[in-house]
This record gives C-alpha cells, sequence and structure tokens, in this order.
C-alpha cells in the first residue's frame, strides 16, 4: 500500500488519525516481517505493538516523509533482534532455531518444507529473505532498513537463497 506523505508531515505534527493511516497501510507487512523472523505469532504481534508505539513518539524526528517505510522497518528489525537476545538470556544456552520451529504451525507438505528451511536459517538471513522476496524491496531498500550496504545484501541474499534451495533439494 502506498505510504501518503502528506500523513506522514500530519503525523510528524501529532495527527493520531494520519498515523492511523499509515498503520494501516504498514501493519500487514511488518506482521509478516516479525513472524517470519520471529516464527511466533503472539511475539510478532507484541513486536509490531511495540514498533508503533516507538514510531509514534519518534516520528517527529522523521527528516524525510518519503523514509516512512524504511524507517518504521528499522525500527521493527530492532525490537525483533531484540525479542531474540531477551530469548537467549531468559533460556540460557537456547538454541534459537529449535525456539523457531516450536512456533511454525504442524503442518505437511511443500510449505511445511519452506517453513522449516526458513526456521533453519539465521534471524538476519530470514529478514533479508522476507524483505526481498516476499515484500519486494530493492537490495538498496533492505541495506537502508538493516544498515548495511547495498553490496553486503545482495551477497548475502545470494547466499542465503543458494542455502534455500541446498536445503530443499535434500
Amino acid at each position: 500500500m502506498e505510504i501518503s506523505q502528506t500523513d506522514v508531515i500530519k503525523a510528524r505534527q501529532g495527527d493520531r488519525e494520519a498515523f492511523g493511516r499509515l498503520y494501516e497501510g504498514v501493519a500487514r507487512e511488518l506482521y509478516r516481517m516479525a513472524l517470519y523472523t520471529l516464527g511466533n505469532p503472539q511475539d510478532a504481534e507484541d513486536v509490531v505493538a511495540e514498533t508503533f508505539l516507538e514510531a509514534w513518539k519518534g516520528i517527529g524526528g522523521l527528516r524525510e516523509e518519503g523514509s516512512f517505510r524504511p524507517w518504521i522497518l528499522r525500527i521493527l528489525s530492532i525490537r525483533c533482534k531484540r525479542r531474540i537476545g531477551k530469548y537467549v538470556q531468559e533460556k540460557g544456552n537456547l538454541d534459537i532455531e529449535d525456539y523457531l520451529e516450536e512456533g511454525v504451525p504442524d503442518e505437511s507438505g511443500p510449505r511445511a518444507e519452506v517453513r522449516e528451511a526458513m526456521a533453519r536459517l539465521t534471524p538476519e538471513e530470514r529478514e533479508i529473505v522476507v524483505l526481498s522476496v516476499l515484500q519486494g524491496y530493492t537490495m538498496r531498500e533492505i541495506g537502508e532498513i538493516l544498515g548495511l550496504p547495498q553490496g553486503t545484501v545482495s551477497s548475502k541474499l545470494h547466499r542465503t537463497l543458494k542455502k534455500l534451495r541446498r536445503m530443499l533439494e535434500s
């Protein structure tokens, strides 16, 4: 969904309705990204809610109206990383991959195989695949969101897609 720069300007000035429209424009995208990154629907909902709270508090500092989507995705990415860190802290030496597999619904067939393969990726690999393949962002945009150089994103995506292909073929 297209983000209205007028709504961004109004939200920066404290307009709650404008921010609500911005929320509607990106909420599903943020939830999908959080779900694929964390593998748990409840945690994904929590992280998205926290992201919107932080965005509402900080939108006045957003410099460019056109960068709302990468800005809020960057907030979500940081929140997801914090949540993963919290998992590790709470569980001691928990293997994150095992935790993620617990959150995946029990299905069979190709969809389940893809979910299992995605769960075996690192959180950063999952983020890059979700942003590129599922959300359609360019390497430059993903680099902005994750704070990585475009070339790094491109090479990591290439390696991750090869890794996924090997997992799905075996």
